[in-house]
């Protein structure tokens, strides 16, 4: 995905994007659904079951800089949520919240790899903790399972052969070749995470916002294949689904029929 290479000076240094930058703070919210759809449909995401996480989290952002502010004085920083040009992953590693894994993802020991990653960049200088150790081993449950081999090698992920990548970022059509390779994701795929033993670990979310609707969790393959542009609308309102539209969504439910 070559837009991954734009503003990367900026990625690698966080001062060309916040004025007197002195450290990051990588924080992580998990979004672990307590209940999941019905195992007989088509699949989305479990980040996508609930309201749109870069509006949830920036609002929460918002409030531990402010507070930081209230407790210390004036710090000024930025706040980020996947949509600046900003390593996410890399700096989390660095920070010890987590090994980045064979699958490319961030992965805990205590909580596996379920929830988002934010940062905070300020101009203040503070203790740094340290990177933790990698614990992948010799595993490879993630190559082994990824339906559409976008897991190259151990750590390299090929973003344009992922199912997120097609049923998401991808604005043509699906190439033909792709068919019966998608496990019947229609948006996003998890299938490299629900493989990671160390998602055994995973625990429910405690975040209302991320609760999905009654109606996303009971729609059966049917029910995805007839879905108007009005219930589309109304079930996925502030859903990070909005991101492909309604179309969007019919291209890849016609795709995987």
């Amino acid at each position: 995905m070559t837009y991954m290479e734009s503003h990367f000076d900026k990625r690698l240094d966080p001062t060309k994007l916040v004025d007197g930058a002195r450290s990051v703070i990588s924080l992580l919210l998990n979004y672990y659904p307590q209940e999941i759809q019905n195992p007989e449909s088509y699949k989305i995401s479990k980040y996508a079951y609930g309201q749109d996480y870069h509006f949830v989290i920036k609002d929460k952002l918002k409030e531990l800089l402010f507070s930081i502010q209230e407790s210390i004085g004036e710090v000024s920083g930025r706040a980020f949520v996947d949509s600046a040009p900003v390593l996410d992953k890399a700096w989390a590693a660095k920070s010890g919240l987590g090994w980045i894994g064979k699958n490319s993802n961030l992965l805990t020991q205590k909580v596996g790899s379920f929830y988002f990653i934010a940062e905070l960049i300020v101009d203040l200088d503070l203790e740094y903790d340290n990177a933790t150790t990698d614990h992948c081993g010799t595993c490879t449950a993630c190559i082994d399972a990824c339906p559409t081999q976008a897991i190259v090698a151990p750590y390299v992920v090929d973003g344009s052969k992922c199912i997120s990548y097609f049923t998401i970022e991808l604005k043509e059509n699906i190439p033909l070749e792709m068919k019966g390779k998608f496990d019947d994701w229609a948006f996003g795929c998890d299938v490299c995470q629900d493989v990671c033993p160390w998602n055994r670990f995973s625990k429910a979310h405690k975040e209302p916002l991320f609760d999905p609707k009654p109606e996303l969790l009971s729609m059966s393959k049917k029910d995805w294949e007839e879905i108007t542009e009005e219930t589309f609308k109304t079930v996925f309102k502030n859903s990070p689904l909005k991101r492909t539209k309604f179309q969007g969504i019919k291209r890849n439910i016609d795709f995987l029929k």
